[in-house]
């Protein structure tokens, strides 16, 4: 199958979901996760119109993005560490992995530095996975108090992972939680602005995820395939 015939069914399915679910198609983006596949590839899903490109690692990235980074919106989509900070800031433009406090505070002090505000979304264990990063939902307003004078960061929304599962609509219940925990946030009024944004659904699962009120599906093999040794 082509590129263009992915994006074409991708486009469709996700038209579907939205149909579904009584959902405006265009209050749902698509990621390209592109961690899978080389530069060439790539610059083809830039080429193609796919204007926002997701990597999980900046040594995996830092090629693509110094070829093509004046292209499109990059999204930084996997656990960050602190001290690989300083190489995604003002790289991306999205940060949809915020899980702790430490990392909190280096993403501002590198956005203070650089004189910019970073866009991030808050990592939220939903599924209670013990292998999956992320912030218990309980705990998710205690942080945002603590970083309410962070200014340079500015929390958008709110990212989770569903298990794989071999049937999509038992993701259902932790799609449906990140957006009743959103729901929740935003009347206890923690941020400046409401929180707006969903980061959830991959490949698998992205359809449920649109009915339960995704904003961002972050998509790589079904959308871009997957190349070994990329």
């Amino acid at each position: 199958m082509t590129l263009q015939e992915r994006i074409a069914g991708v486009e469709e399915r996700v038209a579907r979901a939205c149909a579904a679910s009584g959902r405006d198609v265009a209050d749902v983006k698509v990621i390209a996760v592109t961690k899978y596949v080389s530069l060439e590839t790539v610059s083809a899903v830039l080429e193609a119109g796919l204007g926002d490109i997701a990597e999980s690692r900046w040594q995996d990235a830092e090629p693509k993005w110094n070829a093509l980074g004046h292209k499109g919106t990059w999204h930084f989509i996997g656990h960050l560490q602190t001290n690989k900070v300083k190489d995604v800031i003002g790289k991306f433009q999205y940060i949809h992995s915020l899980d702790r406090l430490s990392l909190a505070r280096e993403l501002h002090k590198k956005a203070d530095a650089a004189g910019l505000t970073v866009n991030v979304f808050l990592q939220v264990n939903i599924s209670g996975e013990d292998t999956k990063f992320g912030l218990a939902p309980g705990d998710v307003p205690g942080f945002l108090r603590e970083i309410a004078g962070l200014h340079h960061i500015k929390v958008i929304g709110l990212m989770t992972m569903a298990p794989y599962e071999a049937e999509p609509e038992q993701t259902r219940p932790v799609f449906r939680g990140l957006r009743e925990l959103r729901d929740k946030l935003n009347l206890l009024a923690l941020t400046p602005e409401p929180i707006q944004e969903l980061s959830m659904g991959m490949s698998n699962d992205f359809e449920v995820a649109i009915e339960e009120g995704a904003t961002w599906v972050r998509l790589g093999t079904v959308l871009v395939g997957h190349e070994e040794g990329a």
